[in-house]
Order: structure tokens, then sequence, then C-alpha cells
């Protein structure tokens, strides 16, 4: 044994201030703080200049159905923000001939003018189209 571990005990909890009143109210805290059901959150900063906006738009998908998207514009970020099946999705601003294409996965939101079209090229390349309804807020 080294001469530095000579004498050397671990630490006991009962003899440390360590209680079962500590360890409970520890463990309280732990089911408090970081509860068991909650979903994990990711926050990604962006950089917003004086030119940077978030604009929400409500579109009108036909049959009664409508479609909120945020785009995010933050420098050399452009983002669209809307739901698929329940879930918010991030669609990235990638090249386009003509209007504003986004793409997250195998899902495509493309808009220009007032004119949008959600596709799922996964599935049949079923697409929707929509028309804007103004801006939100």
């Amino acid at each position: 044994m080294p001469s530095w571990a000579a004498g050397w005990m671990p630490p006991d909890p009962l003899h440390e201030g360590f209680t079962m009143k500590t360890f409970l109210a520890s463990a309280a805290f732990s089911l408090i703080a970081f509860p068991l059901s909650a979903e994990p959150m990711l926050s990604i900063p962006l950089p917003i200049s004086g030119e940077s906006n978030i604009l929400p738009v409500e579109y009108d998908c036909g049959e009664g159905e409508s479609l909120r998207v945020t785009y995010v514009n933050a420098g050399e970020n452009q983002l669209a923000i809307l739901p698929v099946d329940g879930v918010e999705r991030v669609f990235v601003n990638v090249i386009a001939a003509s209007g504003a294409r986004y793409v997250a996965g195998e899902y495509e939101w493309w808009s220009k003018g007032d004119m949008a079209s959600f596709t799922d090229l996964a599935e049949d390349g079923s697409r929707r189209e929509c028309r804007s309804a103004g801006q939100g807020g």
C-alpha cells in the first residue's frame, strides 16, 4: 500500500453529517428538478442582428385546413418552423431556382409569393398546396 494511503479510510456518511434526512431531501429534489416524464429540450442560439426577423404566417390549405409557419431569418440562417404530424419541425432553406425552398428530412416546404406547397418526398410525393391567409401575430 502506498505511504499516502496509510491510515486512509473512506468517509463514513453517518459520521460526516450525512443522514437519512439529507439523503431523502436530495432524492426528492432530484425528482422535482429532473422529472422522469420531461422531454429533453435543445436550445441553439442564433445571432440576431438589426436585419433579423421572426415572421409567423398562417396558410389556408383547403378543406378547412390551416397551417401556421414561423419563418426565422437570422443572418446566414433562414429557417421555417411548421408542424408535421403534430410535431414542430425545423426546416432549413436550401437552393431553389425560384421562391424559397426549405427541407427537413423527407419533407419539403416551398413558398413563392402567396402560394406554398408541402411535400412528403418519401411517401409517394404527396403534395399539399396552400395559400397565405396573411401574416399572423
